[in-house]
């Protein structure tokens, strides 16, 4: 009995330990869970202090902060403790660490770039203040290129007659261009010269897939439509060969090159080595008669010129409202009183302002400071020694008219402007067909300046302030930093300053130095002040078709060398009014509709609404988005042109 009460006390005393032991570690879990929990209320009142100092160094908008003290408050509990662990936590943590990430690295991001688009601005500024010193000197001081350069006009002498006249070669190129073949040829036939020291020489590249249907066995109406396209350019040149005109037609079996290639095999013929000058004709430019008398005499005098070029001209209709305007346009349309189309719609009319301003300012002042400027292409006649000295034509890049001007420039040659020498020509009027003309037009440029600045800056024949002039203010100004400015800083960084509070972009920078630029190039053309607005708009909606071509161009990508032949309507003009478009020239929806335009719209249009919720900078800067959001929506859907 003894033993089993001693065996009793024993089992007893030794769960009394095991209990004790339990008791003990219970303890210890529970001093534990509560350290811990005081560790993570520690914690997150350190979180909670740091983020609300810098919610109150960054100046957060009012949306962050509300959403932010909300999700604290309902993670908490009535003691004051935080439910670690529940969702509220976890979206308060992520809160936590996208304040730091937007205070430390996306704020400092952006006001970077907000300094850089300010130091591109007043560069801009400047060259832009530059350029209109200078034009305004030429206009005061009326320095006419006839005041600068020799010019005495062409006679027949009496002794050699028409011989003392220097023997010149019109060279047309085109493509597929029946619209207009006719009345450019006929324009170029009409320039007043003697007719045996003159050549015209039409280049056809045309790829018409007509021709190679003639096999098949067709009606006869449809033969002769087929037919016609395929001939029209080769009768109209044998209609003006039997009126006595010394014209030549010239076709090659492959469109190497382009334009430069048909300009260079143009060159190889025979009959060419006779000839002094060499000018220059695009399918859709009409000259005055005139226009050899005015440009030939400056070459033949000043053995140093190697080009002498004139200016576009798109219309010139008196200043009228444009609902009269527009059936002033209609009428003389139809009537063939003028056959250039400035005033067919919208878009016409900022195109014309645009050019305007780059032939009476950007082409004037090069010429007037330092003889050189970028070569147009057409409308300009050559010296054919410096074409040849220069290397001749060049199809490394889509702009070969700038590359034979630079190229022509490096060897000591001079280039010269004549802004009242006008050519009239024609406006593309369709969407499509200028976005294909500005993409060559920007990515041409771009890809020259990569492939030209190391020549530039090795050459001995230009002088320091020349070189100066070439790379920064004709390359780097106008034909990079003027498409990044407007597309990063007015249509990304400016728009995105109403979600970052805390970058601000002075007023100086935002409004007052566009306005000063944009009234500046309103000179171009007085008459169309009125539509400066619809212009800023539509530049920068362009914008961002431009600075992709940008990058092409820089970095050899994508469609760099990409050649679409401007669409041309020619005399079919006179057939139609404004609103009216030939079947053969309508585009399907889905051709119109362009994407990246869109995303930018939706963009501008959610910070457009977010400026007016939570704004409170007073710039009134939704008015601006919202019209800007507006514009790359008609872009964007391709509501534009005709």
């Amino acid at each position: 009995m003894k033993v089993e009460l001693v065996h009793l006390a024993d089992e007893n005393s030794q769960l009394t330990l095991k209990t004790r032991e339990k008791d003990t570690d219970r303890d210890r879990e529970t001093e534990a869970s509560c350290h811990l929990l005081e560790a993570e209320q520690e914690i997150v009142q350190c979180l909670l202090l740091q983020a609300s100092t810098v919610l109150l160094t960054t100046h957060s908008p009012p949306s962050y902060s509300h959403w932010f003290t909300l999700s604290l408050s309902n993670s908490m509990t009535n003691d004051g403790s935080f439910l670690l662990g529940s969702e509220d936590v976890v979206n308060t943590r992520i809160s936590l660490w996208w304040e730091q990430a937007r205070a430390i690295v996306v704020v400092r991001f952006f006001k970077f770039l907000v300094a850089l688009c300010l130091i591109m601005s007043v560069m801009y500024f400047v060259e832009v203040m530059y350029m209109g010193i200078v034009v305004a000197y030429v206009k005061l001081f009326k320095r006419k290129p006839e005041k600068v350069y020799k010019w005495e006009a062409m006679e027949n002498d009496a002794e050699c007659g028409s011989k003392s006249f220097p023997m010149v070669l019109v060279q047309i190129p085109m493509y597929n261009e029946k619209e207009v073949c006719e009345q450019s040829i006929a324009a170029a036939c009409k320039i007043s010269w003697p007719s045996n020291r003159i050549i015209i020489q039409v280049l056809d590249d045309s790829t018409d897939p007509a021709s190679k249907v003639l096999r098949a066995p067709l009606t006869p109406p449809l033969k002769w439509v087929l037919s016609r396209k395929q001939e029209l350019v080769r009768r109209e040149c044998e209609r003006w060969s039997r009126e006595g005109v010394n014209i030549t037609f010239e076709i090659r079996d492959n469109r190497n090159g382009y334009k430069a290639g048909a300009l260079r095999e143009g060159m190889k013929h025979s009959y060419v080595k006779q000839c002094d000058y060499i000018a220059i004709f695009d399918a859709d430019f009409q000259p005055e008669p005139d226009f050899l008398h005015r440009t030939v005499p400056f070459l033949i005098h000043n053995p140093k010129l190697a080009l002498v070029q004139g200016r576009w001209e798109f219309g010139n209709i008196p200043d009228t409202p444009s609902l009269i305007l527009k059936f002033r346009f209609c009428y003389n349309i139809s009537h063939g009183i003028i056959t250039v189309n400035a005033d067919q719609c919208m878009m016409t009319r900022l195109q014309e302002m645009s050019l305007s301003y780059h032939f009476t300012v950007e082409q004037q002042v090069g010429s007037s400071t330092f003889a050189f400027f970028g070569f147009n292409g057409t409308a300009g006649v050559w010296r054919i020694s410096a074409l040849n000295e220069s290397g001749g034509w060049n199809d490394q890049t889509t702009v070969e008219d700038m590359d034979i001007a630079v190229r022509a420039t490096l060897r000591g040659w001079k280039l010269l402007y004549i802004d009242d020498l006008k050519v009239k020509s024609e406006l593309p009027c369709s969407f499509n067909a200028l976005r294909s003309q500005q993409h060559r037009w920007t990515c041409g440029p771009a890809n020259l300046f990569r492939k030209m600045a190391g020549q530039i800056i090795r050459s001995e024949n230009v002088s320091l302030w020349k070189k100066l002039y070439m790379l920064y203010s004709f390359f780097f100004m106008r034909k990079v930093v003027a498409h990044i400015l407007t597309f990063c800083f007015y249509c990304v960084i400016l728009p995105a300053t109403v979600l970052f509070p805390e970058v601000t972009v002075p007023k100086w920078a935002a409004f007052y130095l566009p306005a000063l630029i944009t009234l500046f190039i309103a000179i171009g053309k007085p008459r169309s002040v009125y539509l400066l607005a619809f212009w800023v708009l539509f530049e920068n909606a362009m914008s961002m078709l431009r600075t992709k071509a940008l990058v092409m161009g820089l970095f050899e990508t994508g469609r760099v060398q990409e050649w679409v032949v401007t669409e041309k309507l020619g005399d079919g003009l006179k057939n139609k009014l404004i609103g009216q478009v030939p079947n053969e020239h309508q585009v399907r929806f889905r051709a119109r509709v362009h994407f990246l335009e869109l995303v930018l719209g939706v963009y501008l249009l959610f910070c457009g609404c977010y400026d007016i919720i939570y704004g409170k900078n007073k710039l009134y800067l939704y008015v601006y988005l919202l019209m800007q959001s507006a514009a790359f929506f008609v872009v964007g859907f391709g509501f534009v042109g005709k």
